[in-house]
């Protein structure tokens, strides 16, 4: 009987301890936490810009235009709400130039060059498309007052507007039409250089056909690409070379 006794008080006090165990809400068959996402890697523009030549650069941005696509390789002008990226012949299939839709959000990995004092992501740099990000098309922002200065090539890559320009002339490159154009405008005294990039805008748009049709005299509003040609990183701001979006004839 005391044996019996003893038995049924080691099972009371063996359920007592089981009783005040804490249950735990692990799922064995889940991760016991949750995994965070790594944070982007990706520069903000104002790191890309202070980066340094040959330095590995990654940046996000949105496709605002593309030049043609040839040989696995695409020229992208690309922008985020802080400001603008040129990246040069980017790894490119046929497939995937499909998907560089003006507004969608990329990816770019490469390295950091100047080009003639035109800051830009060098050739053989690749992307990947932003998975379920938002778009974002930019409105050409009034850099007219920039004309002639140094700064203006920090806006490398963004769309720009100026105003109230007047024709001096424009010739084709070698000579030979359906190839690039360059305007040549003047604002007040000095005179700068634009472009009709063909591989952009080519002899069929709209763009180039208005170029064409421009006479000395007349005044225009230009919307483009900020370039930068023939200047180094040092010069007075004349290199500038916008690649030409739009031609407005104004007054």
């Amino acid at each position: 009987m005391k044996k019996l006794t003893a038995i049924l008080l080691v099972l009371v006090m063996m359920l007592g301890i089981a009783a005040c165990t804490p249950a735990t809400t692990e799922n064995p068959g889940s991760s016991s936490s949750e995994q965070t996402p790594p944070a982007s890697t990706a520069m903000t523009h104002a790191e890309y810009l202070a980066a340094a030549e040959d330095d590995a650069v990654e940046v996000e941005c949105y496709v605002q235009a593309t030049q043609s696509w040839w040989d696995n390789k695409i020229v992208i002008y690309a922008q985020d709400k802080e400001g603008g990226y040129f990246a040069y012949n980017v790894a490119c299939t046929e497939e995937d130039a499909a998907k560089l839709v003006p507004g969608t959000k990329i990816n770019i990995k490469g390295f950091k060059t100047f080009y003639k004092g035109m800051p830009e992501i060098a050739d053989g740099a690749t992307f990947t498309v932003v998975e379920g990000a938002d778009t974002y098309k930019a409105e050409a922002t009034d850099m007219t007052s920039l004309l002639g200065k140094q700064e203006l090539v920090n806006k490398a890559g963004m769309l720009a507007a100026f105003k109230g320009l007047t024709v001096e002339g424009f010739s084709y490159q070698n000579d030979t039409p359906g190839k690039d154009i360059y305007l040549n405008l003047k604002l007040g005294e000095a005179s700068y250089s634009f472009c009709v990039e063909s591989y952009l805008t080519g002899a069929d748009t709209d763009v180039y056909k208005a170029v064409e049709a421009l006479k000395a005299g007349d005044k225009v509003d230009i919307e483009g690409f900020v370039y930068w040609y023939d200047a180094d990183e040092d010069a007075s701001g004349d290199g500038i070379n916008t690649h030409i979006t739009k031609v407005t004839k104004v007054g």
